[in-house]
Parts: structure tokens; C-alpha cells; sequence
């Protein structure tokens, strides 16, 4: 990106998550180092599936933020996104007086779109038949119909498109985000990704997979990255949305910056459907693609909020691929390096635009958020580095980066830096 003409810089954030409505709510529970994960889930069928926990947003009403009729129409991974959506155009102050709605557009995915209404729907024509099928089945499932009503809600008439590419959805979201604000095709955007899949499918498929912890006994301790108990991650849910703009456009409207959005790398493993190169290759490509677009050298990187899923292969190959890259100056224990899943959990498609909400307001606050439940580290994993156990850690961020790593070896690295 240095070698374009336009900076990059983020104006609004927005998030749901199972923490509530709202980036405050999100920050302040990750900062103090507060899981989300329960086991008082009501989307799925807990007593006949192993996997009693994940990341829910239990008190969830859309009508207290939608119309209730507009509501029913909207699968649960659309409500989110409308919503997060509603809080980070509001947080940037963009009006249809300061800017050209056919400028203004929106990249925002998921991993799975509405799979909630797939399952409903099946359940409708297998038992009461086709006819039974609502007629809103369609554009409540299909993945890019997330952006499609953001773009209704919030006049914007620009570029409009979903990415799909698993866990690494909102991370790749954002950068052809800015990547579209760069080649002068838009002035704002609307990137991230938005998820709800906690039911009875999701679960059901995921807990096949042998992907799901279960260590349901005690919840709030079931996500444990880079701890040599962890045996797998935790369903969770959730939307996280940026407001990018040309720093042109937001100076020229007077708006607050939060941040600049200095780096994009991109790779593909090439190696498995689901397991990372096991060396951390691909990680280390796509880490090394980010700072030479922001060029910038390792050192320059004061945080890294990583992938750290609490897989027991996917936590180690992203822990080599760091080491590939900032060798010496991680194991000096400088770089500061978290896992924030550690407490809200996976949410799939959308954790690379919620991490990105958690990088910016890491830097405009100066914390750490922790690594918590890292009680016994793998014995894989150097114990020099600052993986930020169990408490946030006060330290100056300039550069922090944002690692996301999907299913079919997709990965994504995003930088910001503080704006100045």
C-alpha cells in the first residue's frame, strides 16, 4: 500500500458480539480479560450433541435495533452485520451530504451466511413440505446478502460484494477494501464479516470435524491458546465492522481517525482442506506480504493479535510462522503476542473484522488485551515469548498486525498503525 498514492484510514467501528451491541461493551470485556463462553446456549440441541458450550450472545433482541417486521425477514448472520453496521457509520459520521453515495461501498462476508434458515428451511420442506418453504429462504441464506442489506440500509452504491474464504473472510474483506479506496474505485467502505452459526448444524458439523473443545466443565477456561490442554476452539458469534476511508475524504469532512491501515498480505498453504502447513510457511508468507506492503521492517510491529484458534495443530503452525518472520526480536519478549479468542471465542467469518475492531482500539488505548487460561504452555512454543497471560499488559502500540487463517489454507495479515 505504500506505493499508492491514498492512505487508508479507519473512521467507525462496529461490533456485536457475545459480550452485546457495541464496540464498548466488546473492548471493555476483552480488555479485563472476561470470557464469553457459556454453556446456556438456546440455538442448538445441547443434549444430543457433545458440545454443551460456545460464544452466544444470549440476551439477543433484533427488534430493540430493526423493525420487527423487517426482522423476521433477516437471518440472524444479517441482523448482526445490520447492526454492527448501524454503530461504526454513525462512530465515522458519514451522511449522505458528505459523501457521494455512488463512492460509498460494501465488502462484507461470511463463512457460512444464513445457516440457520438453511436448517430451518430443510426441517419446513422435510416435514410440512416445499410450500412451506418461507419465501424469504433464499435471500436469508446466501452469504453475500449481508453487504446486499447494508448497502439498502445505508444508501451506499458503490462496490458491493461478499468474500467467502472461512475463518480468513474479514480480514479478507478489509483488504480489498482498501484496496478498492487505493485504486480510486470508492472513498469509504464498509468491510468486515458477520457469522451465526451456532445450531444444530453448525455444531452438528464442526463437533464431527473434531474441531470443538470439550471441556465442557467449566467454560470460561475452554479456550485456552498456545496451552498444551487445549483441544480445540469454541463456537462463537458476532459481527465486526470497519468504516475505511481515503484520508483525503475524512480530513476533507473533518472526521475522527482512529487509525491507518498501512499493510494486506495474502497466501494460500496449498497443503489441506482444514489442517495448516504444519511448519507455518503460508503464515509467515502472508505476515512477511503485510510488512513489505506497509514497508516496514518486524521490529516496527509492537502487537500481533493472532489466528490462536486453541487447535492443537493451528496454534503451533502460526507460532513457527511468527518465528519464521521476527525471530530474535519475539523471543526478546518486546513483541507483544495474544489470542483474544481466548475469550469471546471463534466466530468464524466474522473474527477477522471483530480482531480488527480489537487491534484499533488496542493502539488507541495503549493495552494489550491477555492470553487468558494460559496456564501450562506447550511445550512446542517458546517460552520467551510475550504471549500476555491471563492479564492485559500496558504498552505503547504504533503497529499492530491481525492474523486470519481459514479453512483451505487462506490467510490474511492486516497492519494498522496509529494515526499521526
Amino acid at each position: 500500500m505504500n506505493n499508492k498514492s491514498n492512505r487508508i484510514v479507519v473512521t467507525g467501528l462496529g461490533t456485536v458480539t457475545p459480550y452485546g451491541v457495541g464496540v464498548k461493551s466488546f473492548w471493555e470485556g476483552i480488555k479485563n480479560g472476561k470470557s464469553c463462553i457459556s454453556d446456556k446456549t438456546t440455538l442448538y440441541d445441547r443434549e444430543n450433541n457433545p458440545i454443551k458450550i460456545c460464544g452466544q450472545y444470549l440476551d439477543f433482541d433484533p427488534t430493540l435495533y430493526l423493525d420487527p417486521k423487517e426482522a423476521k425477514r433477516l437471518d440472524r448472520y444479517i441482523q448482526f452485520a445490520l447492526i454492527a453496521s448501524d454503530e461504526a457509520v454513525k462512530d465515522a459520521g458519514i451522511t449522505a451530504e458528505n459523501t457521494d453515495s455512488y463512492r460509498f461501498g460494501v465488502i462484507v462476508g461470511s463463512g457460512s451466511g444464513g445457516l440457520m434458515t438453511m436448517q430451518n428451511s430443510e426441517k419446513d420442506m422435510l416435514f410440512k413440505g416445499p410450500a412451506r418453504c418461507t419465501p424469504f429462504t433464499v435471500p436469508m441464506m446466501i452469504v453475500n446478502m449481508a453487504a446486499g442489506m447494508i448497502g439498502i440500509r445505508h444508501q451506499a452504491k458503490g462496490k458491493n460484494f461478499a468474500t467467502v474464504s472461512a475463518c480468513a473472510t474479514g480480514g479478507h474483506s478489509i483488504g480489498e477494501a482498501a484496496r478498492t479506496i487505493l485504486y480510486g474505485d470508492a472513498d469509504v467502505m464498509i468491510a468486515g464479516g458477520s457469522e451465526a452459526a451456532i445450531c444444530d448444524i453448525g455444531m452438528g458439523a464442526f463437533c464431527a470435524a473434531r474441531t470443538l473443545s470439550k471441556n465442557t466443565d467449566n467454560p470460561e477456561k475452554a479456550s485456552r491458546p498456545f496451552d498444551k490442554d487445549r483441544n480445540g476452539f469454541i463456537m462463537s458469534e458476532g459481527a465486526g465492522l470497519l468504516v475505511l476511508e481515503s484520508l483525503e475524504h475524512a480530513q476533507k469532512r473533518g472526521a475522527k481517525i482512529y487509525a491507518e491501515l498501512i499493510g494486506y498480505g495474502t497466501s494460500c498453504d496449498a497443503y489441506n482442506m482444514v489442517a495448516p502447513e504444519p511448519m507455518g510457511e503460508g503464515a509467515a508468507k502472508t505476515m512477511m506480504n503485510a510488512l513489505n506492503d506497509a514497508g516496514i521492517k518486524p521490529e516496527d510491529v509492537d502487537y500481533i493479535n493472532t489466528h490462536g484458534t486453541s487447535t492443537c495443530v493451528g496454534d503451533v503452525a502460526e507460532i513457527k510462522g511468527i518465528l519464521k518472520v521476527f525471530g530474535d526480536y519475539a523471543l526478546s519478549g518486546k513483541l507483544a503476542i495474544s489470542s483474544t479468542k481466548s475469550m469471546h471465542g471463534h466466530a468464524l467469518g466474522a473474527a477477522g473484522g471483530i480482531e480488527a475492531v480489537a487491534c484499533v482500539e488496542a493502539m488507541q488505548n495503549n493495552i494489550v488485551p491477555p492470553t487468558i487460561n494460559l496456564d501450562n504452555l506447550d511445550e512446542e512454543i517458546p517460552k520467551e515469548l510475550n504471549l500476555v497471560p491471563h492479564k492485559a499488559q500496558n504498552k505503547e502500540l504504533n503497529i499492530v498486525m491481525s492474523n486470519s487463517f481459514g479453512f483451505g489454507g487462506q490467510n490474511v495479515s492486516l497492519i494498522f498503525k496509529k494515526f499521526n
